[in-house]
């Protein structure tokens, strides 16, 4: 071995990727050995740089090729299906390098190359709803895996297995599958990023089936391991997992850190998957009652090809359009999320269950008896089929909605309770509290009104523990007697909504209309979150249509800012993108010769995802666009619309003018904050 492949090889082993990097670029003849490739491969995807580790074993697979040597060519091809698999959910170039490792490897029958296939082949089966192939194939990785040496695969395989006993309604063999493979990832006798991929396996699987104590357990593991042990993309999955165990437990405010440090850990990694933190981060700011973060979160996962539901309807019901509510989970029922993934059930009832809950709880607010009954009898039937005390509680809430809305007090309360107590068991306090609202309006309804009080004035209580400062001004209204919420004598109501090209406002009973402003966008924001800082990125990001790229808190805190003027994609993957879209045009070819239409819908996805990103990033005459600008930029460029729209104000309704010129507050963080004493409530 040349100096400069025991130097990175060393790095690699320290976790040191730059400094790999570093010295594998400064000996390009050397780097682009056999030897170099592999360790370039490694090293890049360790410092984020996906596209490169990829195109790093792509050239290894040539380099194999020219020199004659079939049996690592066909290796280099199944780790290039592998890491595409892992990170891009674009399964027609996966089956593509899986079909030439196949052929190249299939002369040599001890070559360790048919191990790497049979465990990528396993989940690109498994990703795609091919249970009964997945299982074959599960087995096949893990008999290979022990005869040729090659760990991976037979730990890969055997998780796989577990998961398609699952799927099989065998849940207990399943379930004990994964701890027997977790036991072993824990003794740390499994390579690094075999176990961060597979301790993620072993949370969704878990949450696949509602066990939120079991995944809780498994991310608490994965939490403690990756530190100073995970590379990649996997510090950025397992803050997704923390994220969705915060969502569950609380508070809301560290919940949404998570998912924002997820969203920007991921973004060198993820492609269609990254639509998974996206809507995790809009799941939590609609529990903390920003509409308007919920909704930027939501569709820019449904811009990743991601399905944005149950969240975007259940936002829909909190904005009051109960209509499109209505219409968007029954399509979202009705055409299941099916693009392959391994964070979510990929086919069968599991899939649907998460949906289940938000059609009842629509139903309730738009009185459908019969939309109500369907849904929770289909509930049922799931939790019948695969038991756990989440699922349980969730129909016991469905079934006290369902019979609230048919007058049965009794069997409202009855049920109410049972998913209180099911949901307090498994350490759920906001959909305790949610179950106690519904409980205190069967009480109520039953003539028990101080059993009532009681039960909104606990709920009220979690609600504000938890951070979901929406629903505790709902619980607290309904402990007053009214509907609203009650900032004392003092309070007014405001209304500052937009519609189309036009604005209503209303103030001090003061009414006007007028044209939108930029700057009336950012006010929105400002004003539906009072006292909450917002850096002024988050506030382009409206007005963009994109995510915040920060996390609205100083560096001191031990987070960033990030700065802009980057391009969306980088050359390297505009490229990449390229060949991809080549090989899914093989493959649907292939799959047409083979009558195989299932497969060719799944490939033109992956080609419409695909031109849909080259779009995006690039403008008019092939110029790179770019994301972002810079916190200078944009604090100069926010400072603007709003000085602007508040000028508008002030000959449009001057009162209100005077009242934001005393409590919006401008600069690299923006926010509103009233005096208390004149606190508005604002209707957006």
């Amino acid at each position: 071995m040349t100096d400069t492949l025991a130097a990175a090889a060393a790095a690699i082993d320290g976790g040191e990727w730059c400094t790999a990097l570093t010295a594998l670029d400064a000996d390009p003849g050397t780097r682009d050995t056999a030897e170099g490739l592999e360790l370039l491969a490694s090293a890049a995807y360790g410092a984020g740089e996906f596209e490169r580790a990829v195109g790093a074993w792509e050239a290894l697979h040539r380099v194999c090729l020219t020199a004659g040597d079939e049996t690592e060519a066909a290796r280099a091809a199944a780790m290039v299906a592998m890491y595409l698999m892992m990170d891009t959910g674009l399964m027609a170039p996966v089956r593509g390098w899986l079909a030439r490792a196949e052929r190249l490897a299939r002369p040599h029958a001890d070559a360790p190359a048919h191990a790497v296939i049979a465990m990528t082949r396993t989940y690109e089966r498994f990703m795609c709803g091919d249970m009964d192939t997945a299982r074959e194939q599960a087995a096949l990785a893990v008999e290979l895996g022990e005869r040729l040496g090659v760990q991976p695969a037979e730990v890969i395989g055997r998780v796989a297995a577990a998961r398609v006993e699952i799927y099989d309604g065998n849940i207990e063999v399943g379930l004990a599958g994964l701890d027997e493979v977790g036991a072993l990832l824990m003794s740390g006798a499994v390579d690094p990023l075999t176990t961060g991929m597979m301790y993620c396996e072993l949370i969704c699987a878990a949450q696949g089936l509602a066990l939120h104590q079991r995944a809780h357990e498994w991310t608490d593991v994965m939490e403690r391991w990756r530190h100073g042990a995970a590379f990649g993309g996997i510090n950025g999955r397992c803050r997704v997992h923390r994220a969705e165990m915060l969502r569950m437990t609380g508070p809301c405010d560290v919940a949404e850190e998570e998912a924002l440090g997820a969203c920007d850990e991921l973004r060198p990694w993820m492609r269609r998957e990254f639509g998974w933190p996206l809507a995790e981060l809009g799941m939590i700011r609609l529990r903390k009652g920003d509409l308007a973060g919920a909704e930027e979160a939501f569709l820019a996962a449904h811009e990743h090809a991601w399905s944005p539901h149950p969240g975007l309807a259940l936002l829909r019901l909190e904005q009051g359009d109960v209509e499109s509510a209505r219409a968007l989970i029954h399509d979202a029922i009705a055409h299941p999320f099916d693009v392959p993934s391994k964070e979510r059930p990929p086919f069968g009832e599991l899939r649907l269950a998460p949906l289940l809950d938000a059609p009842v709880s629509i139903a309730a607010a738009a009185g459908d008896v019969a939309t109500a009954q369907a849904a929770t009898a289909d509930l049922a039937s799931i939790a019948a089929t695969y038991p756990s005390p989440s699922l349980l509680a969730s129909v016991a809430l469905a079934r006290a909605r369902t019979a609230l809305l048919d007058g049965d007090v009794e069997q409202a309360a009855s049920a109410a309770t049972a998913s209180i107590n099911g949901w307090t068991d498994v350490g759920a306090p906001f959909e305790a509290a949610v179950a106690r609202l519904v409980l205190g309006d069967a009480l109520e309804r039953a003539g028990r009104s101080e059993a009532a009080r009681l039960e909104r004035t606990a709920a009220r209580t979690s609600f504000e523990q938890f951070g979901a400062g929406r629903w505790a001004a709902r619980a607290g209204g309904l402990v007053d007697g009214t509907s609203a919420r009650r900032r004392g004598d003092v309070g007014r109501r405001g209304v500052f909504r937009r519609d189309g090209d036009q604005r209503t406002i209303t103030f001090a009973g003061t009414s006007t209309t007028t044209r939108d402003l930029k700057g009336y966008r950012y006010l929105d924001r400002l004003l539906t979150n009072p006292d909450r800082e917002f850096h002024v990125l988050d506030l382009v990001s409206v007005e963009a249509g994109t995510l915040p790229t920060s996390t609205s808190r100083d560096e001191d805190m031990g987070l960033h800012v990030l700065d802009g003027g980057l391009p969306a994609i980088d050359d390297e993957a505009r490229e990449a993108y390229r060949r991809r879209l080549a090989e899914v045009d093989d493959d649907i070819e292939q799959a047409r010769r083979d009558n195989d239409m299932g497969r060719v819908a799944l490939a033109e996805r992956d080609r419409d995802y695909l031109i849909a990103e080259l779009r995006r990033a690039v403008g008019l005459g092939e110029r790179h666009r770019t994301t972002g600008s810079t916190a200078e930029r944009a604090r100069t460029s926010v400072a603007r619309s709003l000085r602007y729209a508040l000028g508008r104000l002030r000959d449009q309704h001057p009162e209100l003018a005077v009242h934001l010129d005393r409590s919006i507050r401008t600069g690299t963080y923006c926010s509103y904050a009233p005096d208390p004493a004149v606190a508005v409530e604002w209707e957006i």
